[in-house]
């Protein structure tokens, strides 16, 4: 594969060539201070002093010429809008065309500055992560928190395209008016749905809203899902993934997305009483509930791995597991064992299937609709959240067929019995294996990816719409390499090959030698929010009925509306909230709500009331789903392309975090119970507390790394 160096020189807009960053100047010049600082001929504080500067020199270089690009673009829409004012007055269909044409020009001159920006802003980032890695320092920490925060930050202009905003509005405004309107006026102000009707608008606001981190409510919801993208379609071919897509099978696994979710929480509202009926304790019901998530971090690896050969085999064998699982789980009930419940959760848990679904939608589902399904698969869950607990409520019943007792503790057993065994013959039927990669078509796929040329050209020629600058480390073909490039121009001996640093990784040790310190604090927060939410979910029935004495119906019904609440809650994240701060501004007053959440959640003053109960835990549940999407987004960002795909990947990686965090909550609940019922809520809480508290500390020693 070639280089990201020889990518930048070949991608160059030729009579832009000299105002793009010298990368291999700067490249030289980091091996040369290896050299100086190994014979003692300068001082680190040297070193970094005269990085600064030319960094500062290279940003000055790009930012001026773009804002010199923006005063052009400015004057052409301007004569362009006299020449508009002038035919809105004598309507003529051919002149109206002519300006339409020629407002889309500016279009496509505007797409080529933002892929001259995209460019640069790949280079800035990879050569000061270089930096970082050949030196040992945080020196990317120390620039993006000097530059990006002063107020006359030339980097911040850089990044987040102050001014291109008005030059877009001007364009769409503009061809809006013109657009079978003849002189009807017609502003995108007051029929925003008008705002982006033109090809070449869209094309811009993609590129635009990925520049600026700006997004909707698909997208922050999609981010839930935490796919990571490995390539965008390449100039020469449709879309790798449109051979592979089958729209029932992407629903076949979007619907064991949501049984899978109401699996794991229907047992939740009389996992207490259940225990009690079989001779256990009631705060047992912290290992029958996380029984099923010990089991899911082995069956994450080996359907991980089971998933780079076959979806359909790993899918079959998921549903079989469950159906098994679901049987013994309802048969404990008439077998007096509570060996066979957990024995039942375990099989559950050995079923757990959502790394197929996570890479049936990375790997089969077209990019034009990856967003739409990541969605829906974290739509699904949610819903599966619900779903689960209101269902339990409605099995308040008691009665037997054959000796097999049916009531509120096996109903929930029986009933997922039948759902998986429905689900499994719909699996058999319907379920098209797609077509896996051989050797030779990924081998086609990288001579593809090696083709010369400038891609602003197609980019522009077609209104390229995909995002120029994405949230995780892609395989792109103006990028290749994630640590390390190699470079014909520079002699580099420690550098691996760029096909060497795309290889998939191929075990554990190697995934976590990977793993910055930027990503092992954002899996941390992953760990965290999701031991808060276990902790609240598992132990609501105990507390409850301790504090309050709620019925199983009541319980079901507070964990359904806390369920019910994740959309909501995206919807004013996604369109509003992320679109008025930065993530890492979110992700950070996120943290802090759910350690305010539980703090309001301990027994401190007596009574115990329902209103700080609830209000507490919901603080504690919303803020913690703001939280999950603002951290996979970031965690996608500064993680790895080579944890983009194999058996090791980053979704496998957030899995088994959020895993052994719920692990680990349900054992707390468990072993706390055994001291009594009254010391259950501030004991399980108070481990909450500091291990958010120490996120929140770990967030702000990476806080400008996360930019």
């Amino acid at each position: 594969m070639v280089a990201f160096g020889k990518k930048l020189k070949e991608s160059q807009i030729q009579e832009w060539q000299r105002y793009y960053i010298n990368y291999k100047l700067l490249k030289k010049k980091v091996n040369r201070y290896a050299q100086q600082l190994e014979v003692g001929i300068q001082d680190h504080h040297d070193v970094l002093k005269d990085f600064s500067r030319m960094l500062d020199s290279q940003i000055e270089k790009i930012v001026l010429f773009l804002l010199q690009q923006q005063g052009q673009l400015a004057r052409r829409l301007s004569g362009l809008g006299e020449q508009h004012d002038a035919i809105l007055e004598h309507p003529d269909g051919l002149k109206i065309a002519e300006l339409q044409e020629a407002y889309r020009a500016v279009g496509n001159d505007l797409l080529r500055l933002l892929f001259f920006l995209e460019m640069n802003a790949i280079g800035l980032r990879k050569i000061l992560k270089k930096f970082d890695k050949r030196f040992g320092y945080r020196f990317t920490n120390y620039y993006v928190k000097t530059r990006a925060n002063h107020p006359y930050s030339q980097l911040r202009q850089m990044l987040k395209q102050v001014g291109i905003g008005a030059v877009v509005g001007a364009i769409s405004r503009n061809l809006v008016d013109l657009q079978d309107h003849h002189g009807n006026y017609v502003s995108i102000y007051d029929q925003p749905a008008l705002s982006h009707p033109d090809p070449v608008v869209y094309s811009i606001k993609a590129a635009v809203n990925k520049l600026s981190n700006s997004t909707n409510f698909l997208e922050f919801l999609g981010k839930h899902a935490f796919i990571m993208e490995e390539d965008l379609p390449t100039p020469t071919e449709e879309d790798p993934s449109e051979h592979k897509y089958h729209f029932i099978s992407l629903m076949l696994n979007l619907v064991n997305t949501f049984l899978y979710m109401v699996n794991t929480y229907i047992v939740v509202p009389t996992a207490d009483n259940y225990s009690l009926s079989l001779g256990a304790a009631a705060t047992v019901c912290g290992v029958v509930i996380g029984s099923m998530a010990v089991a899911q971090v082995f069956s994450s690896v080996y359907f991980s791995a089971w998933s780079n050969r076959t979806y359909f085999r790993p899918l079959l064998f998921s549903s079989v597991v469950l159906l098994v699982g679901n049987t013994l789980y309802a048969l404990a009930y008439d077998l007096n064992s509570i060996s066979v419940l957990l024995i039942g959760r375990l099989f559950c848990g050995l079923g757990s299937a959502r790394a197929v679904n996570r890479r049936y939608i990375s790997d089969c589902v077209p990019h034009k609709l990856r967003m739409k399904a990541s969605a829906g698969f974290v739509s699904a869950s949610a819903l599966g959240m619900a779903c689960g607990p209101a269902l339990a409520c409605l099995f308040q019943t008691n009665f037997k067929i054959f000796n097999l007792t049916f009531n509120e503790d096996t109903l929930p057993g029986w009933f997922m019995a039948v759902s998986w065994l429905l689900y499994l013959l719909w699996l058999w039927i319907s379920f098209r294996e797609p077509p896996h990669e051989t050797q030779n078509s990924l081998a086609s796929q990288e001579a593809i990816v090696n083709q010369p040329g400038p891609l602003v050209t197609y980019a522009v020629e077609n209104g390229f719409t995909q995002p120029l600058l994405l949230n995780v480390e892609v395989k792109q073909h103006v990028e290749n390499g994630e640590e390390e490039e190699e470079e014909e121009e520079c002699d580099d001996g420690e550098e691996d090959s760029a096909v060497e640093i795309q290889k998939p990784v191929t075990s554990i040790t190697l995934a976590y030698r990977l793993l910055t310190p930027s990503v092992k604090v954002q899996l941390f927060v992953y760990f965290m929010l999701k031991y808060a939410m276990e902790i609240l979910l598992a132990e609501s029935s105990v507390v409850t009925e301790y504090y309050f004495i709620w019925s199983t119906t009541s319980v079901a019904v507070f964990l359904a509306c806390l369920g019910l609440t994740v959309l909501p809650v995206n919807i004013v994240v996604g369109n509003y909230i992320s679109n008025m701060f930065e993530e890492r501004q979110v992700l950070l007053a996120s943290e802090i709500m759910v350690c305010i959440g539980i703090l309001l959640s301990f027994h401190v003053i007596n009574p115990y009331s329902v209103p700080q109960y609830v209000g507490s835990a919901l603080i504690t549940f919303v803020s913690a789903e703001v939280l999950e999407g603002v951290n996979l987004s970031l965690l996608s960002r500064v993680m790895s392309s080579r944890l983009s795909r194999g058996t090791y990947n980053g979704g496998l990686l957030s899995t088994e975090a959020g895993t052994l965090a719920r692990v680990i909550a349900d054992g707390t609940i468990t072993l706390s119970g055994y001291f009594s019922e009254g010391w259950l809520l501030n004991a399980t809480l108070l481990p909450s507390l500091l291990i958010c508290i120490f996120s929140i500390v770990a967030t702000c020693f990476t806080y400008n790394s996360l930019y």
